[in-house]
């Protein structure tokens, strides 16, 4: 399957105010007619670039489909599906609310494929991941502090061009929480090694990525001392 895509100029901004305005204007629509001209002339290409930039920015490769295009084939459909929530009065932009919802459906795309690889790998590469450290809350119950990580990295990921805003950071942001999404197949236990693992993931130097692991560890450790205090997540 092969995706059409209009032509733009070179450094030309793909999601702007404009395209915010057309998709308002798709959903006051009232004809097909009318819908598929905003759509094509002044949605699809905004859509197609951003979820584009998503998949080869955070890596999404595990997929079903034959080829990246049919991915994005995928995420596009969804988007569109998902427009007619869109509504700017709630005060999101519309680049972080469909950048949002994209992410978070390569998100659940891409762990469901690793997981399915992970469940068809040899018994010999699985046998070594019988063992996990953790070094905040070792004396609370591992399941408690197992469903604290769950949800930790389920908001950062959900929220991550908020905290993040500046492309390169959210990279590493998200390099770093794919350890805690991946940490049941994972068999590092020393600080030099998760290093090593997330510069195979993003090419950084460790200042940036201790910075941005800093940040991180604010928000885990202020969540983590209210999720003990009160048995429920706020962040």
């Amino acid at each position: 399957m092969t995706l059409v895509m209009a032509k733009k100029k070179k450094g030309v901004q793909y999601f702007t105010q404009e395209t915010e305005d057309a998709i308002v204007e798709y959903n006051g629509a009232t004809t097909f007619e009318e819908k598929n001209k905003i759509y094509h002339e002044r949605i699809h290409y905004a859509f197609f670039k951003l979820t584009e930039n998503i998949i080869h920015t955070f890596k999404f490769y595990y997929t079903e489909v034959d080829n990246i295009e049919d991915l994005q084939f995928e995420v596009i459909s969804f988007l569109l599906s998902k427009i007619h929530l869109f509504n700017p009065a709630k005060g999101a932009k519309a680049y972080s609310y469909f950048g949002t919802i994209a992410k978070r459906y390569l998100i659940l795309s891409n762990q469901k494929n690793y997981k399915k690889r992970v469940e068809t790998a040899p018994v010999s590469i699985l046998e070594e991941d019988e063992n996990h450290s953790y070094e905040i809350g070792e004396d609370q119950p591992i399941e408690r502090l197992s469903t604290y990580i769950d949800e930790f990295a389920e908001y950062c990921t959900e929220n991550i061009f908020e905290l993040f805003p500046k492309g390169e950071d959210a990279q590493i942001a998200d390099a770093i929480l794919e350890l805690f999404r991946k940490r049941e197949h994972l068999d590092i236990f020393n600080k030099k090694a998760l290093y090593i693992y997330i510069r195979e993931i993003i090419d950084v130097k460790t200042p940036k990525i201790t910075k941005i692991a800093n940040q991180l560890y604010d928000i885990f450790k202020v969540g983590y001392v209210f999720y003990l205090e009160h048995g429920y997540t706020k962040f």
